[in-house]
This record gives structure tokens, C-alpha cells and sequence, in this order.
């Protein structure tokens, strides 16, 4: 498989320079996406808390209102939640304004919820169009992705350890999921994580320090 795949199209990172693509200092920042889920999220927080590592989680707004105890417990342990969309939707199809909208629904919810000020999006399958940018910045949020994509929802350890020993950098933003799909392997896949870290001498940073935030 191509570089690019795991890491990024260098194109794409050209036409969009302002969104997070990397670790703003040379620290590794886990990321979760989907959940939570209480088949995953507690695992992954076990994890996390064992191996005292803060992550950065963008929620599905739909899955925390199904599991607002699971929530409640990221940002208790001093994790990051972050705006993945209320239903986890297919936001490169829509206009500004739509895209606008179902930022909102999500950072409203999550307010009223939580009173948690909302300022990291990322947007479902990583996909988007030139309309996200003008939206996040009306919202004042910024657009984080990554440069270490695991496939981890493929449910396949070896390929997870392939794209970390591969690819693995001292300022990855990695992408795991807090899903269904990736249950059998996550721990294992947060392990593979830690151990090449480790085994290269990277540092785990907070999200507060790898991600930058302008507004």
C-alpha cells in the first residue's frame, strides 16, 4: 500500500494548511474516533489510565447521548472530546451552511450537556470539501487529522503494526477507533503504539500541548 495512505496525500495537506495534521510539538497524540461505546470506551480508558497517556477523542454526538456516563468518564479522566458529527455523517457532500449546522448540533448538545466548550472537529471517514474550513472558522474551531492512519478498523493486528513500525514519527497524531469494529485488537493496536514508541524514544503528549488552537 502507498505511503499516503497511512499518512496523508501531500496535496491535500498543500490545498489545506491550516488544519492539524501533525503533533504541534515532537510528542505522539493518540486520537479515538466513533465512540463511546461500552463495549470499547471503558477498555480503552483502562488502557490509557494504566499506561498514563491523555487522548483525544471525537465522539459521535448520537453515542453520547446513548452513553453519557461514558463521556462524563473521558472528560473526568482529562481526556479531550471532540466533535465528530451528532450522526456520524457524510458532511463532503453538504454546503457551508449545512456543514455549519451539524457542527453546531453537536457543540450545542455537548454544552448543554456537559457545559464543555467544544473546539476540535474532525470530520467522519476523513473526508470534506472546501466548505469546511469558512464553517470551522465561523465556529472557531479547528480541523484536526492526522498523519498516522492504522486501519485499525480492518480488524487486523498485523496491519496496525505494520503502519506503526513503518510510519510511526515523533509527532504523529495516530487514529485509532472506539468502535465496534476495531474491539478485538484496540488494546493490542494502543500496545503496538506505546511499545514502538517506546522502542524509538518518543514521548506521548496531552492534547493541550500537540494540538494548536488559533481563535
Amino acid at each position: 500500500m502507498k505511503k499516503c495512505l497511512y499518512t496523508g496525500p501531500k496535496l491535500v495537506k498543500k490545498l489545506f494548511p491550516d488544519f492539524i495534521w501533525e503533533s504541534q510539538t515532537n510528542k505522539i497524540l493518540l486520537t479515538f474516533d466513533d465512540g463511546p461505546l461500552p463495549e470499547t470506551t471503558p477498555l480503552i480508558l483502562a488502557e490509557l489510565d494504566r499506561l498514563k497517556i491523555k487522548a483525544a477523542f471525537f465522539c459521535v454526538g448520537e453515542n453520547i447521548e446513548r452513553n453519557s456516563s461514558l463521556a462524563k468518564e473521558i472528560l473526568a479522566e482529562g481526556h479531550l472530546l471532540g466533535n465528530h458529527t451528532f450522526r456520524h455523517e457524510k458532511i463532503w457532500g453538504y454546503g457551508k451552511s449545512k456543514i455549519h449546522s451539524v457542527v453546531s448540533e453537536f457543540n450545542e448538545f455537548v454544552k448543554d450537556k456537559f457545559d464543555y466548550d467544544v473546539k476540535y472537529f474532525r470530520p467522519p471517514h476523513g473526508r470534506f470539501n472546501h466548505f469546511l474550513p469558512p464553517a470551522l472558522n465561523e465556529l472557531q474551531m479547528e480541523n484536526v487529522m492526522w498523519n498516522l492512519l492504522t486501519f485499525d478498523y480492518r480488524n487486523d493486528l498485523n496491519i496496525v503494526k505494520f503502519a506503526v513500525q513503518k510510519f510511526l514519527v515523533n509527532n504523529s497524531i495516530v487514529a485509532l477507533h472506539d468502535s465496534l469494529k476495531s474491539k478485538e485488537i484496540i488494546i493490542d493496536s494502543i500496545k503496538t503504539v506505546f511499545d514502538e514508541a517506546q522502542e524509538k524514544g518518543f514521548q506521548f503528549g496531552e492534547p493541550s500541548e500537540c494540538l494548536k488552537y488559533s481563535f
